[in-house]
């Protein structure tokens, strides 16, 4: 297994916003992750990716302990990720924003990293935007700048955390194809999302949260159809 989760914990005071989870992900798989607002997803990220220290349990990242590693460690041994909200420097262009990802995140030298970032900017579709200030990015183009900047990492694990929010359906099927497309090269995601069709077009398996805890994981048609999880997650009693 490329990652693995063993009984994760995180509280603040007396809310456990990540409650003993426990998963895994193997090399190549893109697994989705469900809940509900306020579920714990976005704290699992940063358990995973060493934003938030974790208060029990154990996280094991191509075959090595990295509980206890520091974020820009993790992301040296091929954890990226992606934010909820865009965080590019605004007054940077496009492709200096993937050579600072490539060279401190990735570790590149300039040399390697160019022709890395020029990769990155056809990949992801930005390559007409590599001159353009990332702060007049458009919503879409932001959202395709976000993945970017985590590729450029070089990453074994990428994490998206609802890179289609606030797009149109229109957008988000083009970013859907843009991560199909990682997929077909291999690569392992880990994908939190509320645009259900997005991940149901690319997610092997979905693992859905409640509350802190672990309430399904499997196939996503099986998962789907889950009466606790079109409950909780749809609001629809079975």
């Amino acid at each position: 297994m490329l990652l693995r989760l063993d009984s994760v914990s995180k509280s603040y005071g007396a809310l456990k916003v990540v409650d003993a989870i426990s998963l895994s992900v193997a090399e190549g798989e893109t697994l989705g992750i469900l809940g509900p607002n306020g579920a714990g997803k976005t704290t699992l990220f940063n358990l995973i990716s060493g934003d938030t220290r974790v208060d029990a349990g154990a996280v094991t990242f191509d075959g090595r302990d990295v509980t206890h590693l520091a974020p820009h460690r993790r992301c040296r041994s091929g954890i990226g990720r992606s934010y909820q909200i865009p965080q590019p420097f605004a007054a940077l262009s496009v492709f200096e924003n993937l050579l600072v990802a490539a060279s401190f995140g990735g570790g590149l030298g300039e040399s390697a990293a160019h022709p890395w970032c020029v990769e990155v900017l056809e990949q992801t579709g930005l390559a007409a935007r590599a001159n353009q200030l990332a702060g007049t990015l458009t919503l879409l183009d932001r959202k395709r700048l976000e993945l970017a900047r985590a590729l450029a990492t070089r990453p074994k694990l990428l994490l998206l955390d609802e890179i289609a929010g606030g797009l149109t359906e229109h957008e988000s099927r083009a970013l859907v194809q843009e991560i199909k497309a990682l997929r077909a090269r291999g690569v392992t995601m880990i994908w939190i999302e509320h645009v259900m069709h997005a991940l149901l077009a690319v997610a092997d398996r979905l693992f859905v949260i409640d509350s802190g805890r672990k309430l399904a994981e499997g196939a996503p048609q099986a998962v789907i159809g889950d009466p606790a999880v079109k409950r909780v997650y749809m609001g629809i009693e079975a």
